[in-house]
């Protein structure tokens, strides 16, 4: 007799956004969640996901130093352990908030506090069954360039300097303007066809 084996789908990092759904300007963060650059990024972020409503979605994707922060894989781990319910943005600011707590007990009472129901969710931890996924992430960064956390994109594209709001708005500015220009274009092309 075969046993069958429930096949369980996985949210990747890679799916997991804020903002608009729909949006074609796409910001995304290589950065892990005991960093204090990271932190003060988020703060960044949270400004230009306020001033940029409707016309951007961001991605965080990890990159844990482990050489420097321990616990920041795990704090990953925990972070795509939430967004199999949904809460990954709840927790996501709630590791940064706390990043200097971030053993592997704080981070299953962080989850309770992101509203995280999962009782497994201490055993999916110890027995790393996100890794894989924050894993995924940190390859990619590696093979995108990523040497330091925050590195931010845009649309595939590198942000160059510091990420602070002026740099990176500027960044957003130029590509919503390209994709303005596109609109037009791709109407007119529309319309001689019909």
């Amino acid at each position: 007799m075969a046993f069958k084996k429930d096949v369980v789908e996985i949210i990747e990092p890679r799916n997991v956004f804020v903002g608009n759904a729909k949006a074609e300007v796409t910001l995304e963060e290589f950065g892990e969640y005991e960093s204090e650059a990271c932190a003060k990024a988020n703060e960044v972020v949270k400004k230009l996901l306020e001033d940029y409503d409707g016309k951007i979605r961001f991605n965080f994707r990890h990159f844990p130093l482990t050489n420097i922060h321990q616990r920041s894989l795990k704090a990953g781990e925990a972070a795509v352990a939430t967004a199999q319910e949904g809460k990954f943005w709840e927790m996501h600011n709630i590791l940064f908030a706390n990043r200097r707590n971030l053993g592997t007990t704080s981070l299953k009472l962080l989850s309770k506090e992101a509203g995280v129901s999962n009782k497994r969710f201490l055993d999916d931890l110890v027995n790393a069954t996100y890794g894989w996924q924050v894993q995924g992430d940190l390859k990619e960064g590696i093979e995108r360039g990523v040497k330091d956390v925050p590195t931010f994109f845009v649309n595939g594209v590198r942000v160059t300097g510091k990420p602070t709001y002026d740099q990176i708005s500027k960044v957003i500015d130029a590509e919503l303007k390209k994709v303005k220009r596109k609109k037009p274009a791709a109407a007119k092309t529309k319309a001689k066809a019909a």
